[in-house]
C-alpha cells in the first residue's frame, strides 16, 4: 500500500505538466498526496475495519476535499444515496491496491477487488481495472514472476501488455479510463527493474501520472519487497497524522 501513496505523490506534480522522461527529482516541496492516496486509504480502513465500502469512500473523500477529485466521483461522494454512476475511469483501480496486500486467496482478493469498485465504478472496464491491478499485487506480493504476471493479466483481462515503456512514451497522452492507463501501469512495473525506476518509468509516460504511478508504484512494492528509506521518509513527513496513523496499522497487520 505504501508503494501507491509514493506513487501518487511523486506522480502529482507532472499531471498536468509532463516529464516525459526517467530524469527528475522524485520529490519537491510541492509533491502532496491527491485523491489517488485518499481513496486508497479508504479501501484500506474497509480492509482493516471491515466497514462498507461506500460510507468509508464517501466520508474520506467529504474529510480531504480539494485533492483532484472527478466531477462524477465529487457529486456522488457528496450524496448519502447515490449508486454507481457506470463509470470506466481509473478511480476504481487507483484505490484498490489494499486488497490485492491483505488478502490471501485469489478469490478473495478479484470479489473484494469488484465489490470496491462497484460503489461508483460499475462499468465493465470499470469493475476490470480494479481487478486487474488487486491480483496484479496479489501474483506480485504471493509468486513474484513478472512473466506469470504478464500472461495471467493478459488472458484474464485482455490487455496488451506486450508493449514496452519506450515504445508507449513517445505518443501516450492523458486518458483517464481503465482500459487507457492500468496496462500502461502494469508495464511500468512489468519493465522496471527496482521500485524506483518503476515509479520513475510510470511518470515519463506522461498523463494521469499521480494515478498511473500510484497503481505501478503498488504492484513494484508488492514485487521488490522495499522501498528506499529515504523515498519512504518523504511520504511519511508529508501525511497528516491520521493518514499516518491508519497506513503504520495497515503495514504493521500486512507487512509485504
Amino acid at each position: 500500500m505504501l508503494g501507491a501513496i509514493v506513487g501518487d505523490m511523486i506522480g502529482s506534480r507532472f499531471e498536468r505538466n509532463n516529464v516525459k522522461r526517467l530524469s527528475f527529482p522524485l520529490f519537491v516541496e510541492d509533491c502532496r498526496f491527491t485523491d489517488d492516496s485518499v481513496l486508497t486509504f479508504a479501501v484500506a480502513d474497509c480492509v482493516l475495519n471491515g466497514s462498507d465500502y461506500a460510507a468509508t469512500i464517501r466520508r474520506y473523500a467529504r474529510e480531504y476535499p480539494d485533492r483532484g477529485y472527478g466531477s462524477q466521483f465529487l457529486d456522488w461522494s457528496l450524496s448519502d444515496s447515490a449508486g454507481p454512476y457506470n463509470s470506466y475511469g481509473n478511480g476504481s483501480a487507483m484505490r484498490v491496491s489494499p486488497i490485492g496486500f491483505a488478502y490471501d486467496s485469489e478469490e478473495t482478493v478479484l470479489e473484494e477487488a469488484y465489490k470496491s469498485a462497484a460503489v461508483t465504478h460499475d462499468h465493465p472496464e470499470g469493475l476490470k481495472g480494479a481487478q486487474a491491478v488487486a491480483l496484479a499485487v496479489f501474483l506480485a506480493r504471493t509468486v513474484g514472476d513478472k512473466e506469470l504476471i504478464r500472461k495471467r493479466i493478459k488472458v484474464q483481462f485482455g490487455y496488451d501488455l506486450d508493449r514496452t515503456i519506450e515504445s508507449i512514451r513517445p505518443t501516450y497522452e492523458f486518458n483517464a479510463s481503465c482500459q487507457g492507463s492500468v496496462p500502461e501501469a502494469i508495464i511500468a512495473f512489468l519493465d522496471s527493474e527496482n521500485f524506483e525506476d518503476a515509479v520513475r518509468k510510470a511518470v515519463s509516460l506522461g498523463g494521469d501520472t499521480d494515478t498511473i504511478a500510484s497503481m505501478a508504484g503498488a504492484i513494484a512494492q508488492a514485487y521488490y519487497k522495499e522501498i528506499p528509506v529515504e523515498i519512504q521518509r518523504e511520504v511519511w513527513d508529508r501525511l497528516p497524522e491520521p493518514l499516518s496513523v491508519l497506513l503504520a496499522a495497515f503495514c504493521a497487520k500486512y507487512p509485504v
